[in-house]
């Protein structure tokens, strides 16, 4: 499968890459990047960073939109310290990203594709599809889906009482990508946090001794190690592998087909995702919300993928 992915490295994007990277079933035109967790300039040497450790070199990197559509800038670098890949040791990577912006890279790359050819998959603030989305609507005929790590609803939210980060940090490109009407599969708190990686979890990432799993468990561990995860024995939520896991492993993954609108307006509830289940003969329902993961399948991918 063709896919392009659009992330902000970012702890869980780092996982969510090197699985990627690691899966020949993928076929990986670029990885784009955006400001979300940390600042642009971080998340796209982040992404270098993590290709060079998965001895992907060759796939390009490119970086795009440094702040979201119209609201102010929201940094997560807390969860995700300051360097944006956690407790990871930091080099200066041999390749840096390619020239030129994830926008135009986004467009000429669809442009040139064929009718539903590729997907693509985003665990960060939707800013670079959306942008591309608006300045040419044409390209959504090259689109065969768009899989999005984003939104919440029995969950609540990580960032607002209602709102998960990846949505809250640009609510606007969220609505335009959920207006599309490309066909959307959302992986949002509701199944991530039923993928957690335990400390057994990490334990066996590290014992396989490859350098990508040790990573892997590096960035793990900071994430389980901090308070606001919870009890270190439950482990932290994999969120951003779960949308690369269900490509490669659609069986451990349930869906519901719904609607889905993006709060925009509201000073409390800002990016806020409403999730319909209830069908109207007047829509078609293009979204599929996960709502079960199978998390010991998940782990066994990416151990077997990162050996």
């Amino acid at each position: 499968m063709r896919v392009i992915f659009d992330c902000d490295p970012g702890v869980d994007d780092g996982v969510a890459l090197l699985l990627a990277f690691a899966s020949p079933e993928i076929d990986l035109l670029g990885v784009t990047t955006v400001a979300g967790n940390v600042s642009a300039s971080l998340t796209a040497r982040n992404a270098c960073i993590v290709r060079e450790i998965a001895d992907r070199e060759s796939v390009p990197v490119i970086a795009g939109c440094t702040r979201p559509l119209v609201r102010e800038p929201v940094e997560a670098g807390h969860f995700h310290g300051e360097s944006g890949l956690g407790s990871l040791p930091i080099f200066a990577p041999r390749c840096g990203p390619e020239p030129g912006h994830a926008v135009e890279f986004l467009i000429e790359t669809l442009r040139d594709a064929a009718p539903r050819e590729i997907t693509l998959v985003i665990t960060g603030p939707m800013t670079n599809v959306a942008a591309a989305l608006q300045s040419q609507p044409s390209i959504t005929a090259s689109i065969r889906q768009i899989v999005v790590m984003g939104g919440a609803r029995s969950e609540g939210g990580n960032i607002t009482a209602s709102a998960e980060y990846n949505v809250y940090a640009d609510p606007h490109a969220a609505k335009v990508v959920a207006d599309s009407g490309c066909p959307l599969v959302m992986f949002g708190l509701d199944v991530t946090h039923q993928v957690r990686a335990t400390p057994a979890r990490i334990a066996g990432l590290r014992a396989l001794g490859t350098r990508r799993a040790l990573a892997a468990a590096e960035l793990l561990q900071f994430s389980t190690d901090l308070p606001e995860n919870g009890p270190r024995e439950l482990g932290s939520p994999l969120h951003d592998p779960c949308p690369v896991a269900w490509l490669l492993a659609p069986e451990a993954f349930e869906f519901r087909s719904c609607y889905l609108d993006i709060e925009t307006q509201s000073r409390l509830t800002l990016g806020h995702t409403a999730v319909e289940f209830r069908a109207r003969p007047e829509r078609a329902m293009h979204v599929r919300w996960g709502v079960r993961a199978d998390a010991a399948r998940v782990f066994d991918l990416l151990a077997a993928r990162l050996a």
